[in-house]
């Protein structure tokens, strides 16, 4: 998933990075590189804050591109510190590739991972990328506490467990599909 990441953030990166005067032309790939280690540490320091609800209202609707939402602000907020931090750009030069580079890779990684015709990002291997492959309970709590919106109590008890979990491998495309469900894919 770190390289689609990274395809994301070169892609994106042209006008803001490699296009602006402000970044050095010997630090355009570090500051991409940068950009993509943030937006992954960015997202598992939230998971580890406990902040599952913003990281599900991130793949609710289309506001993962929006300078307003809280994780935007948070990952912007990590990547300018960083990139003033690791390669002398200036904080204001550096918030501005931040606020222009972060709305867009996420907006397109949310985008991919919802769009059931790309593959390019599958939103298990987003959190498999997010929980670093290892402890799922927060993520798991998550599933459970926003599940029965999402359609995803399989078996109608009021909550979403582990046997709703084993009905939707059996019944509607495995685990994966359940937690598209959740993430609105």
């Amino acid at each position: 998933m770190f390289e689609q990441l990274t395809q994301l953030a070169q892609q994106f990166g042209v006008d803001s990075v490699i296009n602006n005067p402000s970044v050095p032309n010997d630090k355009n790939e570090a500051v991409i590189g940068e950009a993509s280690n943030s937006v992954i540490s960015g997202l598992q320091k939230i998971v580890s804050e406990g902040g599952m609800d913003q990281l599900a209202g991130l793949f609710q609707g289309n506001n993962a591109a929006d300078s307003s939402n809280p994780v935007v602000q948070k990952l912007t907020q990590e990547l300018s510190g960083n990139l003033g931090q690791k390669f002398g750009i200036s904080a204001n030069d550096a918030s501005g590739v931040a606020s222009k580079l972060i709305p867009q890779i996420l907006g397109s990684l949310v985008g991919k991972a919802k769009d059931p015709n790309d593959s390019s990002f599958e939103i298990s291997d987003i959190i498999g990328a997010i929980s670093g492959g290892g402890d799922n309970a927060g993520i798991m709590d998550a599933i459970t506490k926003y599940g029965g919106q999402f359609g995803l109590d399989q078996n109608g008890d009021g909550k979403v467990d582990m046997s709703d979990a084993m009905d939707a491998v059996t019944k509607k495309g495995g685990l994966g599909g359940m937690l598209g469900g959740l993430f609105g894919k």
